[in-house]
């Protein structure tokens, strides 16, 4: 059997950022917003800070977070696969990264027919939940 594939990957750049701030802040998650504060932009928290429900969606972990997106955008987005880079430049969001002067971003591409085949399994938000308490 094939490794799934993944529906979120991370730039080397982007690891890099995110090194520095777990240094600063302990365990970290993303959420891909959904259009407020700075456009659709995956905003990083320290692990917690973003209350995750029954409207989320878990894609899987970029180097070692946690990625989640609404459901409602999750219906948009199922068929690509998002690869998290950052960018210099400031953001006008509430993510960790801000007071560096970079700011994450979403890079996209559809998935392959073939890829399309054997998806990594996503969580709604309870079941993630649930599986964090098990």
């Amino acid at each position: 059997m094939s490794t799934p594939t993944p529906r979120v990957l991370v730039t080397p750049a982007a690891e890099a950022t995110i090194d520095l701030l777990r240094d600063e802040n302990g365990p970290l998650m993303f959420h891909q917003s959904g259009g407020c504060c700075d456009g659709s932009s995956p905003m990083c928290f320290a692990k917690g800070e973003f209350r995750i429900g029954g409207n989320d969606v878990w894609l899987g972990q970029i180097h070692g977070c946690d990625f989640f997106m609404s459901t409602s955008q999750f219906e948009y987005w199922k068929h690509t696969q998002l690869t998290i880079d950052v960018t210099k430049g400031r953001g006008a969001s509430f993510s960790l990264e801000i007071p560096l002067g970079v700011r994450f971003l979403i890079r996209s591409r559809l998935f392959t027919e073939e890829e399309s085949k054997n998806m990594a399994p996503v969580l709604q938000g309870e079941e993630y939940l649930e599986s964090q308490q098990a």
